[in-house]
């Protein structure tokens, strides 16, 4: 498992797709993520309008890292993790040296609002950024096709697939599988780890 060395010192976005079994998921994954871990979080998760603010509530109180609805127009920060509201897509913009978050009412992408794929497309116009995008538990493919994007429009992205052993659901991680563009599939306790060290370029 090996990471570009250069890497290591670009600034760097997490970015998250879930659907069925995402919010214990999210709980037992935010939980082993330490305090001081040096990248913004942005999630999908697909849920309606009301549960999501209830849900970024909880993991905020049991998590060491920020967690919040997200907002439009706020910007992203270090060690914030922020949920994507149900019923909105949700994407991410370059506003200056800053990464701003963008909601919108568009229609929903291939059958979900919010939609994986719409915040990965995002993601292809973030460029000096190091990507790691990790696809949990979930029914059906949202976020695949993101994947493809993402990576067709930077090489470095890494991929991770919450593997079929811990799934609820080995949906959305199997299609991501499926796109030949993860860097590997790994168990939910095993994800957490990958993270910090693909973020320090370690391997």
């Amino acid at each position: 498992m090996k990471v570009n060395q250069h890497l290591a010192s670009r600034n760097s976005i997490i970015a998250i797709g879930t659907s069925t079994g995402g919010p214990r998921a999210l709980e037992q994954l935010l939980q082993s993520i330490p305090e001081d871990f040096p990248s913004p979080i942005v999630i999908v998760q697909h849920m309606p309008m009301g549960f999501t603010k209830s849900l970024a509530e909880r993991l905020n109180r049991i998590c060491s890292l920020h967690v919040k609805e997200a907002t439009h127009g706020e910007y992203v920060e270090r060690g914030h993790v922020y949920l994507a509201p149900g019923d909105y897509h949700m994407k991410v913009r370059p506003f200056g040296a800053k990464l701003q978050i963008v909601l919108t009412k568009e229609a929903h992408y291939m059958g979900h609002r919010p939609s994986v794929n719409m915040l990965l497309n995002s993601l292809t116009q973030v460029k000096t950024y190091k990507k790691i995008v990790a696809i949990l538990t979930g029914m059906g493919k949202d976020g695949a096709e993101g994947i493809i994007q993402l990576c067709k429009s930077d090489p470095t992205t890494i991929v991770i697939a919450e593997s079929k052993d811990t799934s609820t659901i080995y949906g959305m991680p199997k299609a991501a599988v499926e796109t030949g563009y993860t860097n590997c599939s790994a168990a939910l306790n095993d994800i957490s780890t990958l993270l910090v060290a693909y973020l320090k370029g370690s391997e």
